[in-house]
C-alpha cells in the first residue's frame, strides 16, 4: 500500500503535516477531510528499501512469536493502553532483531498517521492477508482486542495441527533415509569385496547374485551421477509444481495417495473450515474471506474448488453446492455447511467441522504411525534379506559341490 505525505491547515489555521498509507490519493483526501483539515498538498512518498531490512529479517520470524505478539497486544488494548504504547512495549521486549526492526517501522508508521492494519500490510512476510484483514475489521468495528485474541487462537490451533502432521512424517522420513544410506554403503563398500572373492569361482553365479553385483557396480561407478540425477529431478518437480498445470497434477496425486492422501485431505478440510469460520465470525465479507482462504489453503486442487465457490456466491447461489460437486469434500461437510447457510449459523458449523477434523487428524496420525512402522520393517527385511541371500548363494552352492 503506497504512503502519501500531506501538508494541511487545521481549524486554528496552523500548518500540519504527516504521512498516511492509503490505496490512492483520493482516499488520502477523503481521510483529511474527515479530520476537518484544509488540504495544501498531497504527494506520494517513494520509499527506499534498505538492505538492512533484508539482512535483519533473513532469520525468519517464527509463527509462535506472532501468536505471542498478537495475544499480548490484545491484552494491552483490552486494558485501555494506546496502540502506540503497546507496540513500543512489545518492541522493547522482543529478542528477534528482524521482528524488532519491523515493529519499529510499524511504530513509526502509526506516529505518522497510518492505521494499524495498513502498517501490518507493509510486512507481508510476517503478517499475512488473513492477519491484516482481520485487524482492519477490528479497527473498523472497534473490537480490536477481541479480533487480536481470535487471531491468536486461530494461529495456535493451526500450529498445533501442523506439528501433528510433521511429527507423523518425521519418524518414517528418518528411518527411510537411514535405511537408504546403509543400503548404499553396503552396496558400494561390502558387496564389491564379495565380487573379488567370486572371481576365483569357476562356476556360473546365481541370477540373484549377478543382479546384486550389477547394481553394486553401477552404484560404485555412477553413485555421484545418480545422486545428482535425483537432486535435479527434485528441483524439476518443485519448479513444475510452481506452474498451474504441474500444481494441479501433483496436488491431485498427493490427495489420492493411499496412506498420506487421506491425512492431507483431512488437514486441508480442517484448515479451510477454521480459516473461513474465523474470518466470517470476525465480520470479514464472505467473498473477501474466500479470497484469503484460497491463498492459505496450500493445495491447487482445493484452490480451484474455492474459485468455483466464489463464482457461486457472486451469482447468489450457495457455498455448499460447488463443494459437493467437487468430490473433494465429504458429504457430511457439505451438508453441515448447507445447514449452516440456511440457519444463518455457518461459522458455528464450520468451527464444528474443524474441531471434528482435528480429532480425525489425531486418529489418522496414530493410525499412520502404526501402519508405517511394520511396513518399513517389512521392506527393510526384504531388501537386507535379498542382499544377504544373494551374497551367500554362491558360497552355499560351492559348499554343496564340494
Amino acid at each position: 500500500m503506497p504512503t502519501f505525505k500531506y501538508t494541511a491547515k487545521n481549524k486554528a489555521s496552523n500548518t500540519v503535516s504527516g504521512k498516511i498509507s492509503a490505496e490512492n490519493k483520493i482516499a488520502v483526501i477523503e481521510e483529511l477531510r474527515k479530520r476537518e483539515l484544509t488540504i495544501v498538498a498531497v504527494e506520494e512518498v517513494k520509499e527506499i528499501k534498505f538492505s538492512a531490512t533484508t539482512s535483519l529479517t533473513r532469520k525468519k520470524v517464527k509463527p509462535e512469536e506472532i501468536v505471542i505478539f498478537s495475544r499480548q497486544l490484545a491484552t494491552m488494548v483490552d486494558a485501555g493502553i494506546p496502540i502506540l504504547q503497546g507496540i513500543n512495549a512489545l518492541k522493547d521486549q522482543t529478542s528477534h532483531p528482524g521482528f524488532k526492526f519491523v515493529l519499529n517501522a510499524i511504530e513509526s508508521d502509526i506516529k505518522h498517521g497510518s492505521g494499524l492494519s495498513a502498517s501490518f500490510a507493509k510486512h507481508p512476510n510476517i503478517f499475512d492477508n488473513l492477519f491484516v484483514n482481520m485487524v482492519r475489521v477490528g479497527e473498523t468495528g472497534g473490537v480490536l482486542s477481541k479480533i487480536l485474541d481470535r487471531i491468536s487462537t486461530y494461529m495456535e490451533k493451526t500450529l498445533k495441527l501442523q506439528r501433528k502432521v510433521k511429527s507423523a512424517l518425521v519418524y518414517p522420513s528418518v528411518v527411510v533415509s537411514m535405511a537408504i544410506i546403509i543400503t548404499i554403503v553396503i552396496m558400494v563398500k561390502v558387496v564389491p569385496t564379495f565380487a573379488g572373492i567370486y572371481q576365483g569361482f569357476n562356476t556360473t553365479l546365481p541370477a540373484a547374485t549377478l543382479l546384486l553385483l550389477g547394481i553394486s557396480g553401477f552404484l560404485k561407478k555412477y553413485l555421484i551421477f545418480a545422486i545428482a540425477g535425483v537432486f535435479l529431478l527434485g528441483v524439476a518437480v518443485i519448479r513444475w509444481h510452481k506452474t498451474d498445470q504441474g500444481a494441479k497434477i501433483i496436488d491431485g496425486f498427493l490427495l489420492k495417495m493411499p496412506i498420506f492422501g487421506e491425512l492431507l485431505r483431512k488437514v486441508a478440510i480442517s484448515r479451510f473450515s477454521r480459516t473461513l469460520a474465523t474470518l466470517v465470525q470476525s465480520g470479514v465479507p464472505i467473498l473477501e474471506s474466500l479470497d484469503i482462504v484460497e491463498k492459505t489453503i496450500g493445495n491447487r486442487v482445493l484452490e480451484l474448488v474455492i474459485q468455483e465457490v466464489k463464482r457461486s456466491v457472486r451469482e447468489g447461489e450457495t457455498i455448499s453446492s460447488p463443494l459437493e460437486k467437487s468430490g473433494v469434500f465429504p458429504t457430511m461437510v457439505t451438508r453441515m455447511i448447507g445447514i449452516g447457510e440456511k440457519s444463518g449459523q455457518m461459522e458455528k458449523m464450520l468451527l464444528k467441522i474443524s474441531e471434528f477434523y482435528d480429532d480425525q487428524v489425531d486418529a489418522a496420525v496414530e493410525g499412520l504411525t502404526s501402519i508405517i512402522e511394520p511396513l518399513i520393517i517389512g521392506v527393510l527385511g526384504i531388501v537386507i534379506g535379498f542382499i544377504v541371500i544373494a551374497l551367500f548363494l554362491p558360497i552355499m552352492k560351492l559348499a554343496t559341490l564340494v
